[in-house]
């Protein structure tokens, strides 16, 4: 039996995003200001990807009267608890990352800062300020070796394939102790390969819709074998802000000698946030070609170290305790991509 989840939705709380600047952190960041919420910003604006984009992301939030912008690093512990002291947040959203699968093979300790040291600084914060809710964006990577699908959260995930899906997976650890000691409700989300406007340059869709706009090949890795669970962004922010919304709570049901990796005695939840759906990535480039009435010229490629060859979500938890199932096809995702790019590059 699972606890009734409480909705804190009327209440109007107030947030702190990390990652404001971010695709996910600036679309959310968003929607919670356009539903009424106070909103605080929480960036180092870094060069991981062109910074004019996040800068153009912020100039969109700061129009609205209830938005407010911290740029600083996650790992400075000062600017940190300085933030959290002034927005007074009760519900943190922490969506701050150094991000990319294959970049954490050449910069590992980027994502020992980020991802680890920062989040502690997130948890300490969170601890001492009386905040209500820490949600915080996990990966699907972190389901690495496994491959019995759709991936359910109620099993282990212990082999990941690489450092970056590996300080995700110990995202999730270090929220547990903090929920079990300090009783902080806490709330992890696995994201399935996101997509959509103001998306991040370093990925696909944006790296083959510039390359094929300019006639010139695209990579296409495990020769477009591989499947994934595409998931449009608006989809994305919706399940997190559902969930942010409702404090994890524990699970009466849970048993320590049969260990759901799910759900916990403490207040803790994990949730994967997908479209239910896979799609392989030949089927996805054919629909972009169709949007952008241009046929790709294709650089087939075998799969690259650290990816995975399929990933699917098993959505049935999301869908119970928020009443939320992502639903974009590819065909409407990326043709919304596909204008947004046109637009703001001109194109």
């Amino acid at each position: 039996m699972q606890a009734l989840i409480p909705d804190l939705t009327a209440q109007k709380p107030s947030l702190l995003i990390t990652g404001a600047a971010g695709f996910i952190g600036f679309h959310l960041a968003r929607v919670c200001l356009e539903r009424g919420h106070q909103v605080a910003g929480y960036d180092v604006v870094n060069d991981y990807y062109d910074p004019a984009l996040k800068e153009a992301r912020l100039r969109i939030l700061a129009a609205y009267p209830g938005f407010s912008f911290y740029r600083n690093d996650l790992t400075d512990k000062a600017a940190v608890d300085k933030a959290f002291a002034d927005a007074k947040p009760a519900v943190v959203v922490n969506l701050a990352a150094q991000a990319g699968v294959r970049y954490s093979l050449e910069n590992p300790r980027a994502y020992v800062d980020s991802n680890v040291v920062g989040f502690m600084n997130i948890l300490e914060a969170c601890r001492y300020n009386e905040v209500k809710h820490l949600t915080y964006a996990s990966t699907s990577s972190v389901y690495g070796a496994n491959t019995n699908m759709p991936f359910s959260e109620h099993e282990g995930v212990n082999h990941p394939l690489t450092l970056y899906a590996a300080t995700k997976k110990a995202n999730e650890m270090m929220a547990h102790t903090y929920s079990h000691l300090f009783r902080l409700p806490t709330t992890g989300l696995r994201f399935f390969t996101v997509y959509g406007p103001w998306g991040r340059p370093d990925m696909a869709l944006f790296l083959f819709t510039r390359n094929i706009l300019a006639g010139l090949p695209i990579n296409v890795f495990n020769h477009g074998k591989h499947r994934r669970d595409f998931t449009f962004i608006d989809d994305i922010v919706e399940g997190v802000y559902r969930t942010a919304m409702r404090p994890a709570q524990p699970n009466p049901a849970w048993d320590s000698h049969a260990p759901d990796p799910a759900t916990s005695n403490a207040p803790f939840r994990i949730y994967n946030i997908g479209n239910n759906d896979t799609v392989e990535l030949l089927d996805y480039i054919r629909v972009l070609e169709d949007k952008l009435g241009k046929k790709a010229i294709m650089n087939l490629l075998p799969l690259q170290p650290g990816d995975v060859p399929d990933t699917f979500a098993n959505v049935d938890n999301l869908i119970r305790d928020t009443g939320f199932k992502p639903s974009t096809s590819v065909e409407t995702g990326v043709g919304r991509f596909v204008d947004w790019y046109r637009e703001y590059y001109k194109v």
